[in-house]
C-alpha cells in the first residue's frame, strides 16, 4: 500500500533534483538510491523464483478481482451500472486500473516537477493517494485512511473540506465496523474527533467564505444547501443501515446507496485537492515575478 504514496515521492524529488546546479548527476544519484534499496529490500528474495513470485502474488492479488467487497472507488461503485468482472478479462482490467490510476496521479506529479514545495509535497501525497483508492485494482475499504494521513497534515489548509472528508472515509467503512461488531466503538470515536476538531480549529469561523464547493459561509449557497441535505441523509442512513431490513430482491442496497454517497465526495474533493496544488504554482509564479520587479 505504500505504492499509494510512491507517485508523490517520485514527482516532488525529481522536480528538487532537476532545480540543482548539476540536474543530470542529481537525478542519477536519485536512481542510484531507489536501486540500491530495492536491491536490499528484495534480497531475501531474489534467490529463488518460487518465492520472489509469492511475494508478488502476495502484494497484487489479482486472482480476487478488480474489487472485492462494498468499497467506494470508482469500480465497485459504477458495477452497479457496469458488470467490469463480466465483461472485461483480468488482464484487461488490470492495464484499465493502471491507466485511469497513472491518468489521476498525473496532474499532481506535474505540479510538483515543476514548482516542488514542501506544502505542494502533501498535497501530492493526498492526490496521489486519492488517485490509487480511486481507481487502483483490488481495494480495501481500510484504505482511505492512506487519503487520510496527508489530508490530516493539510487539515489547517482547508479545515471545513477535511472535516466532510473524514466523515464520509469513516462512513465508507461503516458497513465492514457492523459486520466486525464495532459499531459502538465507531461512534464514539466519531463523536470525539469531531468535537475535538471543530475546538480545536474553529472550524466555522476559519471556513473561506467564498468556498463554494465545501460550504464554510455563513450565507446559503445552492451547493451548501445540497451538501447540508446529503450529509443529513447520511447521518439518517446509519440508522437505516441498523435498524431497517432492505428488500430480498436487493439485500445489498444500503450498502450501495453508502457506496455511492461517499465515492462522490471523494471524486468532488479530488479534484478540489488538485486545484489546491495547482493554485500553489501560481502563488510560487507570481511571487518570483514580484522578486525579479523589485
Amino acid at each position: 500500500m505504500s505504492a499509494y504514496f510512491a507517485p508523490a515521492f517520485f514527482s516532488h524529488l525529481l522536480g528538487k533534483c532537476l532545480r540543482r546546479k548539476n540536474p543530470l548527476l542529481e537525478v542519477s544519484k536519485l536512481g542510484l538510491t531507489v536501486l540500491i534499496t530495492f536491491a536490499i529490500v528484495w534480497w531475501p528474495y531474489i534467490h529463488s523464483m518460487d518465492e520472489f513470485l509469492g511475494v508478488l502474488s502476495r502484494l497484487a492479488p489479482f486472482e480476487r478481482g478488480i474489487y472485492e467487497d462494498y468499497v467506494a472507488n470508482f469500480w465497485c461503485t459504477t458495477s452497479v451500472f457496469i458488470k467490469w468482472k463480466r465483461l472485461f478479462t483480468t488482464q484487461s482490467l488490470k492495464f484499465l486500473s493502471l491507466a485511469a490510476t497513472l491518468f489521476t496521479c498525473l496532474p499532481s506529479m506535474v505540479q510538483q516537477i515543476w514548482a516542488p514545495s514542501s506544502e505542494g509535497f502533501l498535497y501530492a501525497l493526498l492526490n496521489s493517494s486519492f488517485a490509487f483508492y480511486l481507481f487502483s485494482f483490488q481495494v480495501h475499504e481500510k484504505s482511505i485512511l492512506l487519503p487520510l494521513l496527508p489530508a490530516s497534515l493539510l487539515a489547517l489548509k482547508m479545515p471545513h473540506p477535511f472535516s466532510w472528508l473524514t466523515h464520509y472515509a469513516l462512513f465508507s467503512m461503516f458497513p465492514l465496523l457492523c459486520r466486525d461488531k464495532l459499531v459502538l466503538p465507531y461512534f464514539s470515536i466519531c463523536a470525539q474527533f469531531f468535537l475535538f476538531l471543530h475546538a480545536s480549529f474553529g472550524l466555522r469561523g476559519r471556513c473561506n467564505k467564498k468556498d463554494t464547493l465545501f460550504p464554510g459561509s455563513t450565507v446559503p449557497t445552492p451547493f451548501s444547501i445540497l451538501f447540508r441535505i446529503i450529509y443529513f441523509f447520511s447521518l439518517i442512513l446509519h440508522v437505516i443501515y441498523l435498524k431497517v431490513q432492505p428488500p430480498k430482491k436487493y439485500p445489498f442496497l444500503f450498502e450501495a446507496v453508502i457506496m455511492l454517497l461517499c465515492f462522490s465526495y471523494f471524486v468532488l474533493f479530488t479534484l478540489y485537492a488538485n486545484l489546491k496544488q495547482w493554485m500553489l504554482s501560481r502563488q510560487s509564479t507570481s511571487g518570483d515575478t514580484e522578486k525579479k520587479t523589485l
